[in-house]
């Protein structure tokens, strides 16, 4: 315990332990915590409520930024800890605890979550948990590696409990840029030009009578598990930076492209990468996440600025981070997610997107959330903040998966959509990439078919395509046959149609 980081006379009485933090929460409540992406997330108390929840029957509505670390989603779905959970996860035991209806799930834009709670649209918050760096002279909290929703959470929470790291370094102060807008219908525009304009304050503004106590922890964040491009990733990586350099040389976007948000990921962190190689200069990010492959933009001079609501780092990368943390300080910011994802700074600022989808279909509809139809992923996180609002809004994906490539990602129909083909601009696997602006829907799928799709697949899709085509319409389907990629999946284990046969 580090009593130091508690510079607020009247909090240094309020000093708890995790159990009994974990003891103010009751059952049915509605509880809201920092984190987003495993960063800046409840590291005691968390993970002590889902301990008291193997012995006791209890469990919350959980609201945070985005997804926990350490294990806290799973730990808490496995003890039946978790009613209702938003408005993003990424675990896999919880995802099956939400896929078999005993958690529910509430999807959701990550720039609407504050939204629906100001607006009363969603039950108020009970009790927040937020970390810090540290707490200040005036009882206002210096954030970690995230902000997210924490500064809203403890605007909107009847009483906060905080979670003081000691594994973060003091000079984090300085990296944050909190701004709270004004309810409906007094709003002012967020304004915010540039990626490094500064509108807010550096610490998380918390009523003093709210706070119930104080734990302290020493956890630092979980890291994140990035694996090393692959051929796939590589190629998708090659194909999207050839892309950027031909609007480079018609004239559409300069060395410096436009402000870029990457989604997180292997592909992500690739074409990030590629971004270090390629003849680029000047560039800056207006995200949500800042990855690995920031810090190597950063590095290679490439990069000068980025703006984001979290940092998510693998081990090597957030040590070298924290060791050279003076020579990044200046060249980022952290905001509140709402102002990160706000659908009119992104349209104003004319940002790139680029976000992975789990399938698209010969039209350019995009599924992000959900595996076959009905089996949650993850949720849409910001991908749609970014991609309905965004200067050019790209998604890529591999084109087939699984031995044999039993899997196509590139279907007839998708039976989920999160991302409609007015939104997409550009789509991309491995096999190439398909251009769609201004193009009508038989236009898409001739070029979405030719340049996307794995060649296992090609014949089957053209001949959808041909037939739909016959029968007429603005976008021509075979409402019978149009979820045969799925049928033939759950029967086979394949899409294939060769499978099918040879199965018969």
């Amino acid at each position: 315990m580090s009593l130091d980081r508690i510079r607020f006379q009247s909090y240094k009485d309020k000093v708890i332990s995790a159990q009994e933090a974990a003891n103010f929460l009751k059952d049915k409540m509605v509880v809201g915590t920092s984190g987003f992406t495993k960063s800046g997330d409840s590291k005691a108390v968390l993970p002590a409520f889902a301990k008291k929840a193997e012995f006791e029957d209890i469990g919350i509505t959980l609201i945070t930024g985005a997804s926990l670390g350490l294990n806290t989603d799973a730990d808490l779905a496995k003890n039946n800890a978790i009613y209702r959970r938003m408005p993003f996860q990424a675990d896999s035991t919880l995802r099956n605890k939400i896929n078999d209806g005993d958690v529910f799930f509430t999807d959701q834009h990550l720039s609407e979550t504050v939204e629906l709670l100001e607006n009363k649209h969603i039950t108020g918050i009970d009790i927040a948990i937020i970390e810090a760096t540290y707490i200040d002279e005036n009882g206002n909290i210096i954030p970690s590696t995230s902000v997210g929703n924490s500064a809203s959470f403890a605007q909107l929470a009847d009483k906060i409990i905080i979670e003081v790291n000691t594994s973060m370094p003091f000079n984090f102060k300085g990296m944050h840029d909190v701004y709270l807008h004004k309810k409906h219908p007094n709003r002012t525009p967020i304004n915010i030009i540039a990626s490094d304009d500064r509108i807010g304050v550096d610490y998380i503004t918390v009523d003093p009578e709210k706070v119930i106590g104080i734990v302290f922890t020493e956890l630092p964040d979980s890291s994140a598990a990035l694996s090393s491009p692959d051929p796939k990733t590589s190629a998708i990586a090659y194909h999207l930076l050839d892309f950027f350099d031909n609007e480079i040389e018609q004239g559409r976007l300069t060395k410096s492209l436009m402000p870029l948000q990457v989604g997180i990921g292997k592909v992500a962190n690739a074409v990030m990468s590629g971004f270090s190689k390629g003849n680029f200069e000047d560039l800056v990010m207006y995200s949500e996440v800042l990855q690995d492959s920031t810090f190597e933009l950063f590095d290679s001079g490439k990069l000068k600025f980025a703006s984001a609501s979290a940092i998510t780092l693998s081990e090597g990368c957030y040590k070298k981070f924290i060791e050279n943390f003076d020579q990044y300080k200046d060249k980022m910011i952290l905001r509140p997610q709402n102002v990160s994802n706000s659908p009119e700074v992104i349209r104003r600022m004319g940002v790139i997107s680029i976000n992975t989808a789990i399938e698209f279909d010969i039209y350019g509809n995009v599924n992000s959330t959900h595996i076959s139809g009905s089996k949650m992923m993850n949720g849409i996180g910001g991908s749609g903040d970014f991609a309905r609002n965004c200067f050019l809004s790209i998604f890529v994906t591999q084109s087939a998966s699984k031995e044999f490539n039993a899997i196509s990602h590139v279907v007839p129909m998708t039976p989920h959509v999160d991302h409609t083909e007015h939104d997409v601009d550009i789509l991309v696997t491995e096999q190439g990439l398909a251009d769609l602006r201004g193009l009508a829907p038989r236009e898409r799928a001739q070029l979405i078919i030719e340049k996307c799709a794995h060649p296992d697949y090609k014949e089957a899709l053209r001949d959808y395509s041909d037939r739909a085509l016959l029968r007429g319409g603005h976008t021509p389907h075979l409402l019978e046959e149009a979820f045969d990629f799925y049928t033939r999946l759950s029967k086979t284990g394949s899409m294939q149609q060769k499978c099918s046969v040879e199965k018969a």
